[in-house]
């Protein structure tokens, strides 16, 4: 009779055991799911500014092409850098794409600055605003998506975690990272 209660009290011992196991794995995995989505939800946000940055590009480039005839080559490299952008897929790309046409823009603005009639255009001057803003949104959804991609491998890299998120198929994503040209000091010429 002792022999048989023992037997319970092992076999209650490993049912409680797998019990805790498998109410572990469930929390793991959705929190993980929690994190992939909010993953997700980050890179749509920055989607969304990227659209309306795309938006906004056409309509400069309409405004200034008149006024700058002897410039076609900076508008041909932001209408060729805003295609490629459109185009790119994944974080690694995009983020290769958008410094490209960032620094298109950036010619853009610095030719726009040696035409005083564009410089007083209201329209040319309300798009610049609105690039502008536009950018800060950018910036803080690509912040937002880094953070969420920081969270979201390091719990994949966590032990015990990492051990469901292999079984699952969790794989960690990339970051949206500047380019290492936009990491050189700005350089300023005061001649």
């Amino acid at each position: 009779m002792i022999g048989l209660g023992i037997g319970v009290v092992v076999l209650l011992a490993i049912l409680a055991l797998l019990v805790v196991l498998v109410g572990w794995g469930i929390l793991t995995y959705n929190s993980l799911v929690n994190l992939r989505n909010q993953l997700q939800n980050a890179w749509a946000q920055i989607d969304v500014q990227l659209k309306r940055r795309y938006d906004l590009i056409p309509n400069l480039v309409e405004v200034v092409k008149d006024y700058m005839q002897y410039e076609q080559e900076v508008l041909t490299k932001v209408t060729e850098a805003r295609a490629a952008a459109v185009s790119a897929q994944g974080p690694a790309a995009q983020a290769r794409a958008e410094n490209a046409l960032t620094g298109a823009l950036r010619q853009l603005f610095a030719v726009v600055e040696n035409y005083p009639q564009l410089k007083a255009n209201e329209n040319v001057m309300r798009l610049q605003e609105e690039l502008t803003g536009t950018e800060n949104r950018i910036a803080f959804a690509r912040q937002f998506y880094n953070d969420s991609v920081m969270r979201f491998n390091t719990r994949l890299q966590t032990f015990p975690t990492n051990i469901i998120a292999g079984l699952l198929g969790f794989t960690a994503q990339e970051f949206f990272e500047t380019d290492e040209a936009e990491r050189e000091p700005v350089k300023v010429d005061l001649r």
